[in-house]
């Protein structure tokens, strides 16, 4: 990247964000303005995209609401992000999770994962 464009983005990147990755259930916390009011509103479920780097990194949730499958796309260092919480952490097997736009009811929160085995010997 060139030097004077990094130069200018580093005062746009967002310092407090948690490490997450790909798979790992998360609420985001966005803030909303209606009219002259603001508030927080909390996006919770799953990442199933990191896409991008620097300032225009972004990454997508995806959840389940009333049985219809909700995706939503945040840009990682927004103004309009208030906080980003880690719920669960998972070790997934794939760097993009879009397989679980097809399943359906709990199936559609699973995530199919590494199994780690010991080797005792």
């Amino acid at each position: 990247m060139n030097p004077i464009i990094k130069e200018v983005t580093a005062s746009q990147l967002k310092s407090d964000i948690p490490a997450f990755r790909v798979g790992d259930g998360i609420r985001v916390h966005t803030k909303v303005r209606e009219g002259d009011k603001e508030r927080v509103q909390i996006f919770a479920g799953i990442v199933i995209a990191r896409k991008g780097g620097g300032v225009a990194e972004a990454f997508t949730v995806r959840r389940i609401s009333y049985g219809e499958g909700v995706e939503r796309v945040f840009p990682l260092h927004s103004p309009n992000i208030a906080k980003i919480e880690v719920d669960r952490e998972s070790v997934p097997v794939r760097a993009r999770l879009y397989y679980l736009r097809n399943r359906k009811g709990k199936a559609a929160m699973a995530i199919k994962a590494k199994r780690y085995e010991s080797s005792k010997g």
